[in-house]
């Protein structure tokens, strides 16, 4: 049954359009950091044409390798939750704008595979995306020919983003649960600038590691100094919130019916 589910998703998924509107937004983001790269090597220039090559100095941007793939990794990790959101979302959301929800509860097949199927489908949605900037930043960052390459910072990247992926896919399950709970888009999309949001809050205060949602914009180094490690308990919350969101989407799909 499981693998009748995951197939059924995969072919849904090869069909919608939604899949390339991701990539093609996920895309300009490596685009948008050798934007910057440039606006700080080139300041002259960018003051011409009007892009504030003075700020982007003083904001102590550099345009470097290292430089380069730290904002890579913070994009993956702040930027993914978002979009991660949005996948999560429409995969399972889809169901009751397009109006089929009522018939795919009906089918001979037990619910919680359904859910499960979707999360492979999510996962695989992820993956591919993380794998398109990544080599599309490296491409990107050949070609600007920025200093201070080396083997050792391309696989300390990787491992980076990697980290990151990994633990933004860990917070989307409660996303799911909302999603089906909401029978919709709009409370998905809501709830995850709500949890963003409230991460930002959070890193600043002495709870960060406890909370889950700040646990990736702490280790990026979107608030205050990038981390090197996760902390154990960070590990523990992030876990609990991916099996709770699972549990929580499963029990919803299995014990409220549709009402269309």
């Amino acid at each position: 049954m499981f693998s009748d589910a995951l197939v059924t998703e995969f072919i849904k998924l090869r069909r919608s359009k939604v899949t390339w509107a991701t990539l093609a937004a996920f895309s300009i983001a490596p685009c948008a950091i050798a934007l910057f790269m440039w606006i700080v090597r080139e300041p002259g220039r960018a003051a011409q044409l009007g892009l504030l090559g003075t700020k982007a100095n003083l904001a102590g941007i550099q345009a470097t390798w290292p430089a380069f793939l730290s904002m890579l990794t913070l994009i993956v990790g702040v930027a993914g939750m978002l979009m991660l959101a949005f996948v999560v979302a429409y995969v399972f959301g889809r169901e009751y704008a397009e109006g089929t929800a009522k018939n795919l509860l009906a089918l001979p097949v037990a619910r919680h595979w359904i859910v499960l199927a979707k999360f492979v489908v999510v996962l695989a949605w992820w993956l591919v995306l993380v794998a398109a900037i990544v080599a599309e930043s490296f491409a990107i960052g050949a070609l600007l020919a920025l200093p201070g390459f080396s083997a050792g910072l391309a696989l300390a990247t990787l491992r980076d983003v990697v980290l990151v992926a990994c633990a933004a896919y860990l917070l989307a399950p409660p996303i799911a649960w909302i999603t089906v709970l909401g029978r919709g888009y709009l409370p998905a999309i809501g709830f995850a600038l709500a949890t963003l949001a409230l991460g930002d809050v959070f890193s600043h205060t002495g709870w960060a590691a406890w909370f889950p949602w700040s646990v990736v914009p702490l280790f990026v180094g979107a608030v205050g100094a990038r981390r090197t490690s996760v902390a154990a308990g960070s590990v523990v919350v992030v876990a609990l919130t991916f099996v709770l969101g699972i549990a929580a989407t499963i029990a919803q799909l299995q014990y409220a019916d549709n009402a269309q």
